[in-house]
């Protein structure tokens, strides 16, 4: 049986919404219990970059990476429809460690690839 795995494309936002910022990782619930939490240093922590706001999920790795290269290469306004098409009240997506769907804070449907 071929294991299957799982990969994120996330896009953070801090509380004013001003700053984004696009990753990639496979644990998805982890990786924003360190952003959160600010366990890892760099622009996230700087910018309290904390609010997930929206994720693709995938099944390679190099699939997860190609997507979130194209995302970086949006301009802000691209990354911005592709938010509120996601979560269009840039609802925090990970409360109390869970990841919350899209679907249930705002009734929209959820991005997957």
């Amino acid at each position: 049986m071929e294991r299957t795995f799982h990969f994120f494309v996330y896009i953070l936002a801090n509380k004013t919404n001003k700053v984004l910022y696009t990753g990639v990782t496979k644990d998805l619930e982890r990786r924003c219990y360190e952003h959160k939490n600010k366990l890892l240093e760099g622009f996230t922590q700087k910018n309290n970059l904390d609010k997930p706001v929206c994720f693709e999920s995938f099944n390679y790795i190099d699939t997860a990476i190609q997507r979130e290269k194209q995302i970086k290469g949006y301009s802000r306004k691209k990354k911005i429809a592709l938010i509120e098409e996601f979560n269009k009240s840039w609802n925090d997506l990970i409360i109390d460690g869970k990841i919350l769907s899209p679907a249930a804070s705002n009734n929209n449907p959820t991005c997957t690839n």
